[in-house]
């Protein structure tokens, strides 16, 4: 009789490396790796050995970067979702890709029973599961770090419980950050970071670029193009939108742009500090919020800010696959019908200066913003406008006036 299968979610670094042997001995699984690439480049090097020296039957190396880029970060981008002011996203973006991937190879391969890595403590281990359940609520999941049977509570014992099983893996002991990277971002937690007290080691850090102070002396121009709302080209040069983001991490990177210290609120209620960077991430987002100041009108405007902070939140939350994000999303795609230009700005120390938008859809009418009167605006024509836009704060004061006086008699 042959055994149940569970995929298991896998990275290649320590913790889903031993998990490989947990399971086998903890549920006598035969276990399927699946790692999903969302562009984390180099971290897959060597991933096919380790996995079946670790005892697993097959490994899956599933790259969904394109699909990444165009069914989950242009959404973002163009909804400008950005959680509690400062986090774009990086992580929360990737996870219902890599859910839906892996009930793809559940079904692929007849597996039972989904397991990931994700500590009981963090918002992926709800990202990862709402995923599953909204996609294949039949599917069993086993998060290890809730599980009983789990007894591993560091790296070294980690380390030791492979060692035991026969796995001799480059893996130390040794601190070192918390790390979440793809194409669109990587995070940094852990060491210094864990007091929000210390300023962050960033000569020690940072892996996508370089701080401001350490940024070239001469900023540097870049052109970006739009397609209702979807980038285009970069300098003159059309290209997906993967590439487009490789291209804008190498020139932000370069001018120390997108890096974020923030203590945020996680799903599960407890407040975390982390370092993000987001080079390329934070130029496309503000690349595409100065084309949209030309072109949406001011209501519109008005409840896409509002609409923003709510899809962000459904996103950090993993609410992915929810009636209420298709719901946004769709109002979003219909504001993106005439984003559509050309923005061009200065990356300097940091810094994103603009130089210069230009839509044919633009709502700038140099008549109407200049302080000569024309044949679309007379000013005198706001007096009016002002005593009927006034009348309810003119009725209310007049009000209180009438009703002070009579309590002076």
């Amino acid at each position: 009789m042959s055994k149940e299968k569970v995929i298991l979610a896998y990275s290649g670094g320590l913790d889903t490396t031993a998990l490989i042997p947990w399971l086998i001995e903890s549920f006598d699984y035969e276990v399927i790796c699946c790692c999903i690439d969302c562009g984390q480049g180099s971290e897959l090097d060597g991933l096919e050995e380790r996995a079946k020296l670790s005892g697993a039957s097959k490994l899956y190396i599933e790259d969904i970067t394109d699909e990444f880029c165009d069914d989950y970060i242009v959404p973002c981008v163009q909804a400008n979702a950005v959680y509690e002011n400062k986090y774009l996203l990086g992580t929360s973006m990737a996870r219902p890709g890599i859910a839906k991937k892996l009930v793809e190879i559940a079904r692929k391969e007849g597996a039972t029973t989904i397991c990931h890595g994700a500590t009981g403590k963090g918002n992926d281990q709800i990202r990862f599961e709402l995923g599953i359940k909204a996609l294949a609520p039949d599917l069993k999941i086993i998060a290890a770090w809730r599980n009983e049977k789990w007894t591993l509570n560091s790296r070294e014992e980690e380390i030791e419980y492979c060692k035991q099983h026969g796995i001799d893996l480059p893996f130390s002991a040794d601190n070192s950050y918390s790390r979440d990277r793809n194409l669109w971002h990587i995070s940094h937690e852990g060491l210094e970071l864990e007091d929000p007290a210390n300023e962050p080691n960033y000569d020690h850090l940072l892996v996508l670029g370089v701080s401001p102070e350490k940024a070239p002396e001469e900023g540097e121009y870049v052109t970006m193009t739009f397609e209702k709302g979807v980038p285009k080209s970069v300098n003159g040069k059309e290209m997906k939108v993967s590439d487009i983001i490789r291209e804008l991490n190498r020139l932000g990177g370069k001018h120390g742009i997108g890096i974020v210290d923030i203590v945020e609120n996680r799903v599960v209620g407890m407040k975390s500090r982390g370092v993000y960077e987001t080079p390329g991430g934070t130029i496309l987002m503000e690349a595409h919020q100065q084309l949209e100041e030309l072109i949406l009108d001011r209501e519109t405007t008005e409840m896409k800010i509002n609409l923003a902070n709510k899809f962000a939140q459904i996103v950090y939350e993993g609410k992915w696959f929810s009636p209420l994000r298709e719901a946004i999303q769709a109002f979003i795609e219909s504001t993106q019908q005439y984003v559509t230009g050309e923005v061009k700005f200065k990356l300097y120390k940091g810094n994103i200066i603009k130089a210069g938008t230009t839509s044919p859809y633009s709502l700038y009418n140099e008549d109407l913003a200049s302080f000569t009167t024309g044949d679309m605006y007379d000013h005198n024509d706001a007096e009016g406008f002002i005593t009927l836009f006034g009348l309810s704060t003119k009725v209310r004061a007049l009000k209180h006036q009438e009703l002070e006086k009579k309590n002076q008699k």
